[in-house]
Parts: structure tokens; sequence; C-alpha cells
């Protein structure tokens, strides 16, 4: 399998490498990252609007604290359900471990609960998982590199995922449909499509996966938007918006400023700086660093 490693930026001690996960998870889990950064002063980190679930198997926790209007951040290995808005922290010291980006039907088996209960904020793993999480922890840092503990977590993972509890296969098939059409489709035509009344869809969808249909829509549009507008030519914002379904730029930008609390050039302008926008694994690590990552290399002192 392919790896993204980005080297270390100038100030800081830093770099990404990212896995698909074992073939027969990858409905489950978009991709793995494992990281390692130190942060000498506090900067305010940001986590855009996500689809999926990020859970953060800490091996090095940093120094975290609360940015005003948003909630308190776990002291260690965070889980973070899905938002329709940008989550701030502040961070500084060292941090190294490892991010499994889950989407809601992995989430749902592997975390045991209803979706709605993890929206919008971040949870400590160890509520979740319990005795578990330090388990996994502990096997984690006694792996010798980044290809053991990614295969540890495909082992780990896979065996608690394949036993735990489905989503609804209403609730999953529209998840889908809104995947698939970028957030295109409408609200109405996909609860004909499921076989429910929009307002039965609505509440099955927002109990289960903890946001609402069109917020779902929402998030998957920009997301599309940030990977048109990320590519080596990209077409210009108006482009982009008429592409992506946007009714204008000035609704792309609206939506940007909602997601992420940037509009879309400051978001890509910021991209190198501390404290620029997470967007997922596969999507925040070249927006992150775009001209810093290389494939097929592994960090220094490693051999897999």
């Amino acid at each position: 399998m392919n790896t993204l490693v980005a080297k270390p930026h100038k100030n800081d001690d830093e770099y990404f490498v990212t896995r698909l996960p074992r073939r027969d998870l990858t409905e489950h889990i978009v991709c793995y990252m494992g990281y390692e950064r130190t942060l000498h002063r506090p900067v305010t980190r940001r986590l855009a609007a996500l689809g999926s679930v990020l859970m953060l198997i800490e091996l090095d926790s940093p120094h975290r604290g609360r940015v005003a209007g948003t909630p308190q951040p776990p002291d260690r290995s965070p889980v973070v359900g899905l938002t329709d808005r940008p989550l701030l922290f502040t961070q500084y010291g060292r941090e190294r471990g490892l991010l499994a980006e889950l989407t809601p039907l992995g989430a749902r088996a592997l975390l045991g609960l209803p979706l709605r209960l993890i929206s919008n904020t971040a949870v400590c793993a160890a509520d979740l998982l319990g005795t578990e999480a330090g388990r996994l922890s502990e096997r984690l840092i006694e792996a010798r590199t980044w290809a053991d503990r990614f295969q540890l977590l495909d082992e780990q993972l896979g065996a608690r995922i394949h036993s735990g509890a489905a989503l609804p296969s209403q609730v999953q098939g529209a998840w889908q449909e809104l995947l698939r059409s970028a957030g295109r489709m409408r609200i109405n035509t996909l609860a004909e499509r499921v076989g429910w009344t929009r307002q039965h869809l609505n509440t099955r969808f927002r109990e289960q996966i903890g946001l609402s249909p069109k917020a779902v829509a929402r998030v998957a549009r920009f997301h599309a938007a940030i990977r048109l507008a990320t590519r080596p030519r990209p077409p210009s914002w108006a482009e982009v918006a008429a592409s992506c379904g946007y009714s204008d730029q000035s609704h792309l930008h609206r939506d940007f400023r909602l997601l992420t609390g940037h509009g879309p050039t400051e978001l890509l302008a910021s991209a190198n700086s501390r404290g620029s926008a997470f967007t997922g694994t596969r999507q925040g690590t070249r927006l992150v660093s775009q001209d810093l990552c290389t494939y097929g290399s592994t960090p220094a002192g490693e051999t897999g």
C-alpha cells in the first residue's frame, strides 16, 4: 500500500504518515494517519467540519486548552464525532500517536452507540472504549515501526468492528447516496429513495449519524470543493462553485466560513501555518503541506 510522508517543517519537528486500512475494512475506515510533532509555543488548532469520526490513540499527549465558545478538549486520546462547524482548541508540546478516520458505519460498530451522542464534540477514547483504549495504546507504544502499528490497528479495530452493530440499512443507504452525489441530491428525493417521509428520515438520520441529512450534504459538498481546489491545476473559485452545486461563489464562501471558520482563499493561503484547518486524513495532509509530501518514504529510524 502507498504511504504518504510529510517532511519536517523548518520551525517544528513534524511529519505525518498515512495508510489505507485492510481491504475488508474500507467501508468502515477511511484512512489511518501516524504523526509526530513538537510545538514549542501554544497555537490554535482547528478541525474543519467533517463527515467522519476521528479517533486518536495517543502515545505522547500534548497540552490542550479550551478556546472560548468551544467545548473543553479531552486531555488524552480524543474521539471527535461528526461536525457541522469547526472545532478549535489550543495546543503545545510533543504529541505522537495514530488517528483512525472512521465512516459512520465503522464508528457505529466500533463505539457501540448512536453517533448523536458525540456529534460536534470530542470525548476521551477511554470513556467510550473503557480499558481497551489503554491496552491498545500500550501495544502501539511497544510496536517498533509505523507499519507494525497500522497492522495492529487493522487487527484490533477490525475485530471490534466486525462484531459490532450496523447502521439501519435505510440510514446507511441515505448516507451513501449523499456521498455519491457530493451533497447535491435533494432531501425529498433521498427520502423517497429510502422509502421514508422526509421528517422520519431526518429524525432517524440525526439519531444514528449525529447530523441532519441537509448538514451532511453541506459538508459533502464542501469536501468536493476542496478536492477540486487542491488539484495541481485547480479551476477558479467560480468554476468550483458551479461544478459543486453552489448557487454562486458567495454561497460557496458562506459555507466555507460556516464549516471551517475561513473563507476559501484564506483556507488555502494558511495551508502551511500551524493553525490551518484539518480537513481529513487524505485531504488534510495534502492541504497542510502540499509542497512537502513524498510517496513511499518512511520516517527516520524506521524500517517499515
